[in-house]
């Protein structure tokens, strides 16, 4: 188990993520999201950085403002097989269906796949920010709200499998009752 935040996921599968960057379009970059109205794309929800405070907690601003990763195994949303749907933490879009999960031992949420036009993605920045590891080899592909700009994962391919790789920090869930 990974103890590390935001390197374990990029470690985890950097020898597929050049794969999800040929199988992935990119409609825009992750400093977009931070700043909307710099590239002409606005946000259906747009918030100040105070407003986005006030809103999360330090972790979940973290993570969906700062685009950081969760520790690996540390948010229950990862194993949880609960009938129902997860929306942006942000702005409570729905945006994965629980039928969707993919239960993997890795320490983060899987999805087969999101809710159309839900999903925006970019070119993860990595550690040398040009969307590379330091060998100059490997991108990943950054998962985004599409209605609020929220950083909510990866996008990579796990074991042959296209899946997002999810913190469950960015999401809201509601159980289905039946």
């Amino acid at each position: 188990m990974h103890t590390k935040t935001s390197t374990g996921r990029r470690f985890f599968l950097k020898a597929s993520a050049l794969s999800a960057v040929a199988l992935t379009p990119s409609f825009k970059s992750a400093t977009a999201a931070t700043s909307s109205a710099s590239n002409g794309f606005t946000y259906e929800v747009t918030r100040t950085d105070d407003e986005w405070h006030s809103l999360l907690n330090d972790e979940e601003y973290r993570i969906l403002r700062d685009f950081k990763t969760e520790k690996a195994h540390s948010h229950p949303y990862a194993v949880s097989t609960d009938n129902g749907s997860y929306a942006c933490r942000g702005c409570d879009l729905e945006i994965y269906e629980s039928s969707w999960k993919v239960i993997l031992d890795k320490g983060w949420v899987f999805f087969k796949h999101a809710q159309p036009d839900s999903v925006l993605t970019s070119i993860d920045g990595g550690p040398n920010g040009e969307g590379v590891d330091s060998q100059g080899r490997f991108a990943m592909i950054e998962a985004h709200c599409r209605r609020c700009g929220s950083h909510l994962g990866h996008i990579l391919l796990v074991d042959g499998d296209l899946l997002h790789c999810i913190n469950g920090t960015s999401l809201n869930f509601t159980e289905t009752t039946t």
